[in-house]
Order: C-alpha cells, then sequence, then structure tokens
C-alpha cells in the first residue's frame, strides 16, 4: 500500500515538473527519450487499431495502445505504471507555447521484465473532447531492483482526436428517437384532448327507449309479452313489464275502472221546411 502511494506521488511529480519544464517549450521541441542514460531500458508505442493515416481518438471509445519493452539491463527491472497526458496550443500565446488539454488515465501494473528480455503491456484510455489535433505524450515509469524509479517516455506524437461514426442501426440512436417520439405524440395527445376538442363539441346520442330498457334489464330477464305495457315519450316508444310499472295500491279505484265509452245513437234531424210562398 505504501508503495502504490509512492509511485502515484512519483507520477504526479513528475507530470507536475514536465508541466513547468514545457511551459515555454513546444512539445514538438521536447525530445523524445525512448532510452534512459541511467536505465538500458528501450520502449516503444504501438497503435494496433490505428488507421493508415494517422492515430485517431474517437471520442467514448477506448483507445487501445501496446507498449513494448526490452530489458538491457543485468538485473530485472519492474514496470510500475504507464500514464500520459494530452497538450494543445495555448491561446494565451496565441499558440507560442503548448499547454496540458486533458491527463489521461493512470494504469498500475507490477510487471517484472528479467534480464534480457521483452515484455508487452496492454495500456488502454478514452477521451471526451472536441474534434481537434493534440499531442499525445505517453510515460512509463519502471523501477530496477534496488526501487530506484525511472521514468521513459513511451510515445510523442500528434493524434486525432473525432467523433465517431453515426449509423443508422446504433442502438443508442434508436432509442434516441424513439424516446424523442414517444414524447412527440403525448404533446400532440395533450394539446389534441386540452384545446382542438372543445372547439367541436360532441353530440349526445339518443338510443331508442326499447334498447335502453333492454340495457337496464341486462337482458337476462326475459319479459311477458303479455305483461308489457307501451310507453310513449319524447324519446320514443319504451316497453316495459306491467307487473312492475307502477304500483296500485294507491291509485282510486274509479281511476283504475275506466268506464267503457258508450255509443249513443243521434236523434234525425228533422227536416227544414222551406218558407211558404
Amino acid at each position: 500500500m505504501v508503495s502504490l502511494r509512492l509511485y502515484t506521488l512519483l507520477l504526479l511529480s513528475l507530470r507536475a515538473l514536465s508541466t513547468n519544464a514545457q511551459e515555454d517549450a513546444s512539445p514538438d521541441d521536447a525530445v523524445n527519450p525512448s532510452t534512459s542514460p541511467n536505465l538500458a531500458v528501450k520502449v516503444s508505442t504501438s497503435f494496433p487499431s490505428s488507421e493508415i493515416f494517422g492515430i485517431k481518438l474517437v471520442n467514448g471509445h477506448p483507445t487501445q495502445a501496446l507498449l513494448s519493452f526490452t530489458n538491457d539491463e543485468a538485473s530485472p527491472i519492474n514496470v510500475a505504471f504507464v500514464g500520459g497526458s494530452l497538450w494543445g496550443p495555448d491561446p494565451k500565446t496565441n499558440g507560442a507555447t503548448s499547454r496540458i488539454v486533458r491527463n489521461v488515465t493512470s494504469t498500475r501494473y507490477n510487471v517484472e521484465i528479467p534480464a534480457g528480455e521483452k515484455e508487452s503491456v496492454s495500456y488502454s484510455f478514452a477521451t471526451e473532447l472536441h474534434p481537434q489535433e493534440l499531442r499525445l505524450q505517453l510515460t512509463a515509469v519502471v523501477a530496477n531492483k534496488v526501487g530506484t524509479m525511472y521514468t521513459l517516455n513511451a510515445f510523442n506524437e500528434t493524434v486525432s482526436v473525432v467523433e465517431p461514426d453515426a449509423s443508422l442501426f446504433d442502438v443508442q440512436l434508436i432509442f434516441l428517437y424513439l424516446f424523442l417520439l414517444a414524447i412527440f405524440l403525448g404533446t400532440l395527445y395533450f394539446v389534441y384532448n386540452t384545446w382542438i376538442t372543445t372547439l367541436f363539441p360532441q353530440k349526445a346520442r339518443a338510443g331508442k327507449g326499447g334498447e335502453r330498457a333492454k340495457r337496464s334489464s341486462g337482458g337476462s330477464k326475459k319479459v311477458d309479452p303479455a305483461d308489457q305495457v307501451a310507453i310513449v315519450g319524447a324519446d320514443g316508444p319504451a316497453v316495459t313489464s306491467g307487473a312492475k310499472a307502477y304500483d296500485e295500491s294507491w291509485i282510486p279505484a274509479q281511476h283504475l275502472n275506466r268506464p267503457e265509452a258508450r255509443r249513443v245513437k243521434s236523434a234525425a234531424r228533422p227536416k227544414s221546411r222551406g218558407k211558404p210562398e
């Protein structure tokens, strides 16, 4: 745990020193010390997925780098950390000097390389920047058998930050389009129910009386046609059961027993006599 903290502090201090030393100089003028005069170790970096037109850092996608170490020492060495930074022109000096735009991920390895052997480690990082051209500097921190730390500049070249290629079959874009479509349809539905329907009020449809009686009874009980009483109203004739239409107990008898109408023969009208001449 103590060694991990020491390695981290060492790497951060080296970055700070590198930043201060290169404030007044461009990274193009920096020497690429792939071989350290105090340590017989060489390191080279390659990008397996790079194109022939240059190295491109695709936003949102991890960039894979392969660091190859060659140990020419008489004793084994230990690869402790690999980190780096992206450099760009400083707008304060109109590009005369450079500044750190973004530090990339630092990864701990603790890989031991025997004397006279070669070893490769994989290093990946991701970016989220505006498309531009920057200088990528990768630094490796190694230690000898007695624990002395050395820094090796593994990479120092210009790279291009680009956006990922858009595809019609991109799952994220498809879900985004569906989400926007659902919001649009929901807005239209809300506007239609709130304002459009008030401009065109719907007329209430009145059903026939027989249909209303049938719906009220549920269509489950059959009624004897002899007990049905026809009721004529404003909505049309309705049929209901004579047994349950009204209560006869409170109706006077003279109203229940209606007298039959009698036919009365009209007397013959006498012929009008003519006036005497």
